[in-house]
């Protein structure tokens, strides 16, 4: 790892690593609403709808740090990456929601459960990654189980879609799969946040 000379403002890895928390919240949040009937939708998906919101603070909220900033952690091309994959997860997560209650969808497969179950690990592993990012010596570990974890959602995805496709009359199919694609989504987005984090660990190395 490069020798770094000057003190470093870790203000910017607080922010990239709340933004992570967000999706964990999101997360969570989501799984409460596949296990509701359609009533109690409404409520959940507004908690999602906030921490979206909250996430596109941050995100705003660092692009200002980084330009006010004389010395950051990583190069600023780097921080604002991270960021918006970030801030993307969460915007396809909160998609996700919004269909689930505009479909009035209930009683999801269980390949949705576990497909958040992944998302949920992903976003774990992050929030403690970004705020480590000042020293990557030990976040390779993390690197190759995000993407370990973004095979299996892929995996978890092609199985969820071909049972849909075998059990489902072609309205409920497609509603469902527009679900599905954007949760398959989320993890690429924190597969994508993985491998910048890996491009970071080759490039200081």
């Amino acid at each position: 790892m490069k020798l770094r000379l000057f003190p470093q403002e870790p203000a910017g890895l607080i922010l990239l690593s709340q933004m992570a928390h967000q999706i964990v919240l999101a997360g969570q949040t989501m799984a409460e609403l596949l296990g509701v009937p359609a009533s109690e939708h409404i409520k959940l998906v507004d908690t999602i709808h906030g921490l979206e919101a909250k996430s596109n603070d941050l995100h705003f909220a660092l692009l200002t740090h980084m330009r006010t900033s004389f010395v950051n952690p990583l190069p600023r091309e780097d921080m604002y990456a991270l960021s918006r994959y970030l801030n993307e997860a969460i915007e396809k997560l909160d998609a996700a929601a919004d269909l689930v209650a505009l479909y009035k969808l209930e009683r999801l497969p269980k390949r949705a459960a576990d497909q958040l179950e992944i998302i949920s690990r992903q976003a774990e592993l992050t929030v403690d990654a970004m705020r480590r990012l000042d020293n990557l010596d030990d976040l390779e570990d993390y690197w190759i189980e995000v993407l370990r974890l973004a095979k299996r959602a892929e995996r978890t995805h092609r199985v969820w879609i071909a049972d849909m496709l075998n059990d489902m009359k072609p309205t409920p199919f497609a509603r469902n799969r527009e679900v599905a694609n954007q949760l398959i989504e989320v993890s690429r987005d924190m597969r994508r946040v993985a491998t910048q984090v890996g491009s970071i660990i080759v490039k200081e190395s």
